[in-house]
């Protein structure tokens, strides 16, 4: 008997993190196939950089220390907690 979306979604939460985890990168990697072909990928995320890298030459967008990083999800976990 084929089990419906719902079913198996269900069962899927059921799965500790990590089998959801790998569960849930099978998934969209198998959509990804389905959608667009490996060169097509390499094309826009070749694009992408490209962009980007516009984007931070031209000043339109700046880079962050990993410190920083740190510090902004340190400080929201502290708000969230009050």
């Amino acid at each position: 008997m084929a089990k419906t979306a719902d079913e198996l979604r269900d069962q899927a939460l059921a799965l500790s993190t990590q089998d959801r985890a790998r569960l849930a990168s099978d998934l969209l990697a198998s959509l990804d196939s389905d959608i667009v072909d490996a060169a097509e990928i390499d094309r826009l995320w070749s694009t992408e950089t490209q962009r980007r890298a516009a984007m931070l030459e031209s000043g339109e967008a700046g880079t962050v220390s990993w410190d920083e990083v740190q510090q902004r999800f340190a400080e929201r976990r502290t708000h969230r907690g009050t």
